[in-house]
Parts: structure tokens; sequence; C-alpha cells
């Protein structure tokens, strides 16, 4: 990448996504760039810093989704088991 100033189409090629993506990127705020006329021009830093960044929601690593799934689980058990010693509690009153 040595240009200072891409266009849609060129920072779609650099991003690997779509003109369309690109200019959703902009108009959302997490691309910067410039209207030069009716085009938008982006600067090469913009550019450095969107590919840094993760562009695409995707699915978190297996053993990241894992521990998320256990931790849940032991939090919805230890919800049943709170609950079930309220209302033994309750009972006794």
């Amino acid at each position: 990448m040595d240009k200072s100033s891409f266009t849609t189409n060129e920072a779609a090629a650099e991003l690997g996504v779509t003109p369309a993506r690109v200019r959703q990127m902009v108009l959302k705020g997490t691309l910067p760039a410039e209207k030069f006329g009716r085009d938008l021009v982006i600067t090469a830093d913009a550019l450095v810093l969107a590919k840094q960044r993760k562009t695409a929601p995707g699915p978190e690593p297996r053993n990241q989704a894992e521990q998320t799934t256990q931790k849940l689980n032991q939090a919805f058990r230890k919800a049943a088991e709170d609950e079930q010693q309220a209302g033994k509690k309750r009972g006794k009153k």
C-alpha cells in the first residue's frame, strides 16, 4: 500500500470487502473518509486502522464459546438452586 488516498472501490479491495460495505463503514463512522466531489476518499492511515479492527461479525473461537456456555450453565444452575432454597425457606415460615 504505497498510495496516500484510496477510492471506495480501492479501499474495498484492500480491506477484502465490498464497496457497499466500505460506504456503510464510512456512514457508521468506523472508517474516516472525506467527500471529494461525489466520491469518498479514504486515507492510507484510515485503511491501516480499519485492517487492524475486526470488521465482520463471526463466531467466537470454539474454546471461548465453550467457556461461555459453561459459565452460563453454572449461573443457571446456581439460580435454580437459590430459587429452590428460597422456596423451602418460605414453606417453613
